[in-house]
């Protein structure tokens, strides 16, 4: 699985673009880091303990990583994995889009509650492009949302604010987003995946 959460970050470094993924773990994840040595000569890696400052929660691994990052920054979890239609080159193009408002995520459509509770939860508009309206991390009431990210790509200038989108009752700096659509994001953290 994670080989395939990673298959867009691979997809990066062919392109050309200079990448360097920054690995977040603890001491339950050192299994992990051994296994990506095997892309080792594809970017650059860095790891950084999460910091014990921070809650042992998404948006504390993303502080613990943010010194580390630097130009355009991607959140790629190692439980997502993007798969079908659009899949492929998702994450270059969401990059490619950032420079309207900062942001922009690959995402799916969904419209089953119980998805969307467990996700980061989205409503997409159409208007010529299709634009994040409205977001929130794993809503109690996802009626409004049509659909979730699996992927967010942000400039360097707004990457502060990443621990925003995964932190509960934070304001989701996604809205006005570019939404890049692919068929199927399939979270193998969840009963679902």
């Amino acid at each position: 699985m994670l080989d395939r959460s990673l298959e867009a970050v691979v997809e990066l470094a062919k392109s050309g673009l200079n990448v360097r993924m920054v690995v977040v773990f603890g001491t339950h994840k050192l299994d992990t880091v051994g296994y990506l040595a095997r892309y080792a000569e594809t970017f650059q890696m860095v790891f950084v303990y999460q910091d014990e400052s921070y809650e042992p929660t998404l948006d504390g691994a993303i502080r613990s990583a943010l010194p580390m990052t630097r130009g355009p920054v991607a959140l790629v979890l190692p439980d997502i994995v993007i798969n079908g239609a659009g899949g492929a080159g998702s994450l270059l193009a969401a990059l490619g889009q950032i420079g309207v408002t900062g942001w922009s995520v690959v995402a799916a459509e969904e419209r089953n509650p119980d998805t969307l509770r467990q996700m980061g939860a989205l409503a997409v508009t159409e208007g010529g492009t299709m634009t994040v309206g409205a977001a929130t991390d794993k809503p109690a009431d996802p009626s409004g949302f049509n659909a979730f990210w699996g992927m967010v790509a942000v400039t360097e200038d707004e990457a502060h604010r990443l621990p925003d989108v995964v932190s509960e009752g934070a304001d989701s700096p996604l809205v006005g987003a570019a939404a890049l659509m692919v068929e199927e994001i399939v979270n193998y953290n969840t009963v679902a995946g």
